[in-house]
């Protein structure tokens, strides 16, 4: 790498990515120009932008934040209605919209040599796979071996809260009532924690005919799931919404 190179570090409000900021900031705050880029996405708890204040002063860094201008306030609701579509296995229209073409959008007026995710030390496969499909990265955290538990420490010892989301029991920051997600259990968790949102997405879901939840190896719509219907348990479940999320769980 060369000095002052910039490094694009693309922080999602979660854990895993406030750590990868600070160990980017560590590591090449001295000689490189390091920016912090966040995609605003209204769906997300509110919480989530205190958490990003928070990492802010930590840092002593600006977050810059990044959005497609077709979507100027950020909605998923607003995407999934313009597009007739929430999301299939192969893909999901707000992660397009509000990410990667936000990403691109940011990219054609600003040149980044280095790109930083929150990818943890268990996660080195998906890490592996995105460099395959989509850019080399500086996998951060994966050098120093860091798990998604030594990121919920490391911010923890430095005196700032998690994301709300984290103690509702949700597996990560990600916008609450996910279309990604395919679980019963989560889908009766934000039924149990949120009935206002599962109620809209089961609205929406059922008019543009999205069948959102497996069961037993079939996709229904979210109105017909049953309410005591449970799958994987919660905190095992790996689907994470990234500027670069390149698959879905």
């Amino acid at each position: 790498m060369k000095d002052k190179e910039t490094i694009a570090v693309w922080f999602s409000c979660g854990a895993a990515s406030a750590v990868a900021l600070q160990k980017t900031i560590e590591k090449y705050g001295d000689t490189h120009n390091v920016r912090a880029i966040n995609n605003f996405v209204l769906e997300e708890d509110k919480d989530n932008r205190r958490f990003l204040k928070d990492v802010e002063n930590w840092l002593g860094i600006t977050i810059e934040v990044c959005q497609n201008p077709k979507y100027p306030n950020g909605s998923a609701v607003k995407v999934w209605e313009d597009r007739s579509f929430m999301s299939s296995p192969y893909g999901a229209p707000c992660t397009l919209e509000l990410k990667k073409e936000a990403r691109k959008y940011w990219e054609q007026n600003n040149k980044a040599d280095h790109h930083v995710l929150g990818f943890t030390y268990e996660e080195k496969h998906r890490h592996d796979r995105f460099v395959i499909s989509e850019r080399k990265l500086l996998p951060v955290l994966i050098e120093d071996k860091i798990t998604k538990a030594d990121c919920y420490r490391i911010i923890n010892e430095a005196g700032i809260k998690l994301p709300s989301v984290y103690k509702m029991g949700y597996p990560n920051a990600n916008c609450i009532g996910c279309v990604k997600a395919t679980s019963p259990t989560y889908w009766n968790h934000v039924r149990k924690l949120h009935p206002e949102i599962f109620k809209k997405r089961a609205e929406q879901s059922e008019k543009l005919g999205a069948l959102l939840v497996k069961v037993k190896g079939k996709r229904i719509l979210l109105k017909d799931l049953d309410p005591n219907v449970q799958g994987r348990p919660l905190k095992n479940m790996d689907f994470e919404c990234g500027i670069f999320c390149e698959e879905l769980k």
